[in-house]
């Protein structure tokens, strides 16, 4: 799901499509996701509720893989 907000505090123009989870409905606080525009697979993450300027969290594609695996078998559900 697309969301025009833009994260504008970050040194790396890559990422310009913001999405969020159709779970966050319109609540504040949601996390957006975007991927590189440049195809190296590269993720990153923003925080909603800290604002447009708020830095962003940048993940390689190994990196990426490894905490979706992780999330998907429950590794985290104690969390």
């Amino acid at each position: 799901m697309s969301d025009p907000q833009q994260f504008t505090n970050h040194t790396d123009p890559r990422f310009t499509s913001w999405m969020k989870s159709p779970e966050s409905g319109g609540n504040e606080g949601c996390l957006y996701v975007s991927t590189a525009s440049d195809g190296s697979g590269d993720v990153a993450l923003a925080d909603s509720k800290a604002g447009p300027d708020a830095p962003i969290q940048v993940f390689n594609r190994t990196e990426w893989v490894a905490f979706l695996g992780g999330a998907k078998s429950g590794a985290f559900d104690h969390i």
